[in-house]
């Protein structure tokens, strides 16, 4: 999904529920201007900003990122993974984070897996999230840093990690070689 159709699906799902932008960034504790950068400007946030939108406007994650509604079972092919999400993460607006949705299409869904590849921008610097539900992640190449809380733990290709997202969390590339990850998030509804 290209950032023009999240910018008008965040803005069209505003307009229904006759929220401002003033109104949702005070719900979401996010700037005005990255809601609106998001709208107009074809700027995509990580994960976290993005969670905050979908809760503050009473929708799952799933229905700013699917295109397609398919029933059961959903097969993603690998050779499908082609449409990615460029995440901005970094304070000088570097893409750092390539997502690949693995659950794009299942409406029904009470999960969102990932395909993740972490850049080496997504190093530079550590811009810790917070939000309700629960994380698990696998390392598939590369060397990564997860922070969470006051710990930081290096993790390499089979490693994992499980926490609750609610504690202040961070998932970045350990050096300068990019890394890839599978993630999945549970976000209570």
């Amino acid at each position: 999904m290209d950032s023009h159709k999240l910018g008008r699906r965040i803005a069209a799902y505003m307009e229904k529920k006759g929220i401002t932008i003033e109104e949702l960034a005070a719900r979401t504790g996010l700037e005005g201007g990255l809601i609106r950068a998001i709208q107009t400007e074809n700027a995509y946030p990580s994960l976290g900003p993005l969670l905050k939108i979908a809760r503050s406007l009473g929708v799952r994650l799933g229905t700013f990122l699917d295109d397609q509604i398919t029933t059961d079972p959903l097969i993603v092919r690998k050779a499908d993974q082609k449409d990615e999400i460029g995440m901005l993460r970094s304070r000088n607006n570097d893409v750092s984070m390539k997502f690949h949705s693995l659950g794009r299409g299942k409406t029904d869904r009470h999960m969102e897996p990932f395909f993740i590849e972490l850049l080496p921008e997504s190093g530079r610097d550590s811009l810790m999230s917070s939000h309700e539900g629960e994380e698990f992640i696998v390392v598939i190449s590369g060397q990564v840093t997860a922070t969470y809380g006051n710990n930081t733990y290096t993790l390499n290709p089979g490693d994992s990690i499980y926490y609750n997202s609610v504690v202040p969390h961070d998932v970045c590339c350990c050096g300068n070689q990019a890394a890839s990850i599978y993630a999945v998030l549970y976000i209570p509804e």
